[in-house]
């Protein structure tokens, strides 16, 4: 058996074009923000995107992915393929090469031990890790040589590319971590808020949930990069702040993740100091249904494990709350252009899009007498429906806070008010809500409602790895301190099954069908309800060059290639 090409993205040879500069640190200092403050800098322990990009200013995985998805060598000297000789005929190894003379940031060498490690480190059953996904059906890492690691696969693995590659799975210094392993890492404090790493920058100061101060990697490996010599990380505000304080203000270089009506940034623009760039990666709005009973009356550490939820694993109900809702006009005043409707958790690449169903018609009539077919009635004329065992179909809503997600809330608790059901609405600073922190009651991981709205996407073009993330055994829990990116704690045997299909099928077509199988199982079986597809929409100031948005890995994925325009 042969891998001709990777799935829907080639291999490209070389990195990044050189920037326009010749002398690191000479641009002076540039300046993020990110509405949403970054609470660590170790991805392994935070799901939030937020992190994740934060850690890649200075951790790099082997391969990553860039902008028009295709996968490209970090810190590896290429992408090991079938043809090249790097991933075995069988399938079950890939072997890749480490790039010589590449030194960590303390000026110790990158070696393949470092690999082997961050390896360990995920795959440690009490270490809780985020990205465990990428590792899933690996069986081995093996240091070969100071240069050369080896993955082995428990059966033959099409697409061997989950470890290593994209910012959610970088690779940590194994030295620093060394006592950081299982049920410690999360008491790691100095190495997960300043980890060392091999990548443009370094942590001088990180203040979870507010600043991040970096400077210049002196062992960067490549001498004349990074132009800029500082980098100041804000976070917190809205997107509304961080929008105007580089499009209005010229107060920062670049802005993340404007969340923000499309007349909105249009304004902005027209100030004249920055621009807004946009693209469409797998990037969906959509309300996860929580399978468990996040019931008050419960422990801490039983709310949503205990299962089932009183009614929202009845497919009357979840689809009734579907068909209530107006897609088009979410998209309109959330989203403009930036905006689709999309039925499908996986709305991107185009080839792994379901077409199975339709959600471009809101119903209210329709999701009444669906849930009246089913015995969820009104019996005391209180405009709230109840369960055929007396429940009353209450819930609490939860997002984060932001002005274009507290209007999705609005509108959607009217639409299921007007078919019975009742929603508290509740938001939370993004910075809490996509920390992470096992220890706080208020992140997405925990998942203390009954319905919670939000966003995330994947790195690369192929979803095997995403779609793990709706196997049983990735639900968060205290046995894994509430980390695992199965939220909704969906369950589901045919879905199991066909994932670990997936990840023996060779061939672009064939993935492509049961990438789309597993999206139509998890949403035609409450574990979610898609709303938007939604397009990456960031600004930079007019005066800072190399810039190229990225919606298939970090946006900050060639920071080493951004410069100061003279």
């Amino acid at each position: 058996m042969k891998l001709k090409t990777l799935l829907m993205g080639a291999i490209a040879s070389a990195a990044v074009a050189p920037a326009a500069f010749a002398e690191r640190g000479a641009d002076g200092q540039v300046n993020i923000i990110y509405w949403q403050a970054p609470s660590i800098m170790n991805p392994f322990l935070s799901g939030g995107t937020k992190d994740v990009e934060a850690a890649s200013l200075v951790i790099e995985p082997l391969a990553r992915y860039n902008e028009v998805g295709e996968m490209v060598p970090f810190l590896a000297s290429e992408v090991p393929t079938v043809e090249n000789g790097g991933v075995s005929e069988d399938l079950t190894t890939i072997t890749w090469k480490i790039a010589p003379g590449i030194k960590w940031s303390d000026g110790t060498p990158f070696t393949s031990k470092d690999v082997k490690f961050t390896a360990d480190y995920c795959m440690d059953p009490e270490g809780g890790c985020a990205q465990v996904t990428k590792f899933e059906g690996v069986t081995s890492v093996e240091a070969l040589d100071d240069l050369t690691v080896k993955v082995t696969f428990a059966q033959p693995t099409p697409f061997p590319y989950g470890p290593f590659v994209g910012g959610e799975s970088p690779i940590i210094q194994a030295a620093q971590f060394a006592d950081c392993m299982g049920a410690k890492a999360p008491e790691c404090t100095e190495a997960n808020f300043a980890p060392l790493g091999t990548g443009p920058f370094v942590v001088d100061e990180f203040k979870p949930n507010d600043v991040i101060t970096l400077s210049a990697n002196p062992n960067f490996r490549d001498p004349a990069k990074p132009a800029f010599a500082k980098v100041l990380f804000k976070g917190g505000g809205d997107a509304t702040a961080a929008g105007r304080a580089v499009m209005e203000t010229g107060e920062f270089d670049y802005a993340w993740n404007l969340q923000l009506a499309p007349e909105v940034v249009a304004q902005m623009e027209s100030a004249g100091k920055g621009t807004p760039v946009a693209g469409f990666g797998p990037l969906v709005e959509r309300i996860m249904l929580n399978n468990t009973n996040p019931d008050p009356a419960l422990g801490p550490d039983e709310r949503s494990v205990i299962r089932p939820h009183p009614f929202l694993g009845d497919p009357a109900v979840y689809n009734a709350m579907s068909l209530a809702i107006d897609r088009p006009l979410l998209v309109e005043i959330g989203y403009g252009k930036a905006g689709k409707v999309t039925c499908n958790w996986v709305p991107a690449p185009a080839a792994v899009n379901s077409d199975t169903m339709t959600c471009d018609k809101q119903d209210i009539a329709a999701a009444n007498a669906m849930l009246e077919e089913a015995g969820y009635k009104d019996t005391d004329g209180d405009g709230v429906r109840e369960t055929p065992s007396g429940v009353p179909m209450k819930i609490l809503y939860q997002t984060s806070t932001n002005a274009v997600r507290q209007d999705f809330q609005a509108l959607i608790k009217q639409w299921w008010s007007e078919i019975g059901i009742e929603s508290e609405l509740r938001n939370l600073s993004g910075s809490v809500f996509f920390g992470g922190d096992p220890g706080s009651p208020d992140t997405f991981q925990k998942f203390y409602a009954d319905v919670e709205m939000y966003a995330n996407t994947f790195n690369g073009t192929d979803p095997q790895s995403y779609l793990a993330n709706g196997l049983c055994d990735k639900a968060p829990s205290p046995a894994s301190q509430w980390q695992g990116e199965n939220i909704s704690r969906f369950c589901n045997e045919e879905y199991d099954a066909l994932h670990a299909e997936l990840t023996k099928t060779a061939g672009a077509e064939a993935r492509a069908e049961i990438s789309k199988r597993l999206n139509d199982i998890i949403v035609t079986n409450g574990g979610m309800i898609p709303l938007v597809h939604r397009g990456r929409l960031s600004a930079h100031a007019n005066s800072l060059g190399g810039v190229k948005l990225n919606v298939w890995d970090s946006e900050l994925w060639n920071a080493a290639d951004w410069y100061r325009i003279k």
